[in-house]
């Protein structure tokens, strides 16, 4: 009975997969269809999506030009190639242009190197860790919001793109400007040089406005700052930032947004935990840091928890700094960046420190500096001496940590 009751079977079978494939019964599928163009290079120029079931190459600067928008679905990975100066892996949404890039906590949006052995449906890749840098560019969104520019100029090259192209520009009036959304979105690996000492940020954000939604980013391994803002007044929570060469947070040109439940973690390399710039141009803005965590380490040479430079003006509450050196400080660096703290254009307010070894009181860290020729304008009582009434010693505070179990600096244990 078995010999006779397989082959049976088999006859059965090949008909009934006859009969299924035939056309009056619906649609061939083409076994072999024509493979997806996954490598994206040049510009831009009409609306597209990018599927999370291919993994998609960044090849060179790809730009988003304005009047199309780029979307980007949740769980995508886009692996860049590397590349120096001109022909450094980037994506520029530039003004005008919109990109949507919706990632969730399961399935977030990942750009990394092509070195990256990540595969499709993983969130961590296993052979780069947080001392790989510099394996490509970065992330660059442009918009026509408000910026402090230098002669009160309206526009500006965003520093890492060639002068000689103009989607590089970044500037206008419109602080309401949307330049799409990015959520759970994590970058990893970038900050080539485009020449000596001019890296690209991991995410550059030049005169972005406030109709732009930008949350849960993270930020891995950049050579130079993690996210930098020049301008614009959108509002950014949930951003991580770990190990990258420069600094984490980068505030400049009169940045007039709000950045919440964030937090900066230096690597190895790593210089400030916040850098602050005030206004390049007449136009004033003043920022606002709030529910800020601050990881710093002791090995790190520099590992400064903020300098505050050039006429900065804001507002930074609700920080919790811990893991820093002893000679970590938070800087006022010159007599302009004074005069605004005097003048109650820059304040501080409710700052816990875990106090490092040797240090005996919280406001001990808030120092006043100066610039060539300069002496001290913050007198009796002194900067660090009025910190004492914003600044306490104890070890919880600032960000929700739990919001950030989705990133890879979670997975690596970095806090």
């Amino acid at each position: 009975m078995k010999k006779f009751f397989l082959p049976l079977i088999a006859i059965f079978a090949l008909l009934l997969s006859v009969s299924c494939s035939s056309n009056d019964d619906g649609p061939i599928i083409d076994p072999d269809p024509d493979p997806v163009n996954n490598k994206l290079s040049g510009q831009i120029t009409s609306d597209m999506t990018l599927t999370n079931d291919v993994i998609w190459e960044l090849d060179g600067r790809v730009t988003v030009t304005s009047g199309a928008t780029l979307t980007i679905n949740e769980g995508t990975i886009i692996k860049a190639y590397a590349g120096q100066e001109a022909s450094a892996a980037v994506l520029i949404i530039a003004r005008g242009a919109k990109i949507e890039a919706n990632g969730t906590a399961d399935k977030p949006i990942i750009f990394t190197s092509i070195a990256d052995n990540i595969a499709l449906g993983q969130k961590f890749g296993t052979n780069l860790t947080e001392n790989d840098r510099g394996l490509w560019g970065g992330v660059i969104i442009l918009g026509k919001a408000k910026a402090s520019l230098s002669g009160d100029a309206l526009e500006n090259q965003i520093e890492g793109i060639p002068a000689s192209d103009t989607n590089g520009l970044y500037g206008g009036s419109d602080n309401a400007d949307d330049s799409g959304t990015l959520n759970y979105v994590s970058i990893r690996h970038g900050g080539t040089s485009i020449g000596d000492g001019n890296e690209i940020n991991g995410l550059t954000l030049g005169a972005v406005g406030t109709g732009t939604s930008i949350s849960n980013i993270e930020v891995v391994a950049n050579v130079d700052d993690g996210i930098e803002w020049f301008g614009g007044s959108v509002n950014v929570s949930n951003a991580i930032v770990w190990a990258c060469g420069d600094d984490a947070l980068d505030i400049d040109e009169a940045y007039s947004g709000t950045i919440s439940n964030s937090v900066a973690i230096l690597g190895n390399v790593s210089d400030h935990a916040l850098e602050i710039d005030g206004p390049a141009g007449s136009l004033e803005g003043r920022f606002t840091l709030d529910g800020i965590t601050l990881i710093g380490n002791t090995t790190t040479e520099n590992g400064e928890y903020a300098d505050l430079r050039d006429r900065a003006m804001g507002t930074l509450k609700n920080i919790y700094a811990v893991g820093f050196k002893a000679d970590s400080d938070v800087e006022l660096d010159n007599n302009a960046v004074a005069q605004n703290f005097l003048n109650g254009k820059l304040s501080f307010s409710n700052w816990t420190v875990s106090l490092p070894s040797g240090v005996a009181n919280a406001n001990d860290i808030f120092v006043e500096k100066t610039g060539e020729g300069e002496t001290p304008i913050i007198l009796n009582p002194s900067f660090t001496e009025r910190a004492a009434s914003w600044a306490n010693s104890g070890n919880s505070g600032g960000a929700n940590l739990s919001n950030f179990t989705w990133t890879y600096t979670q997975s690596k244990g970095a806090f």
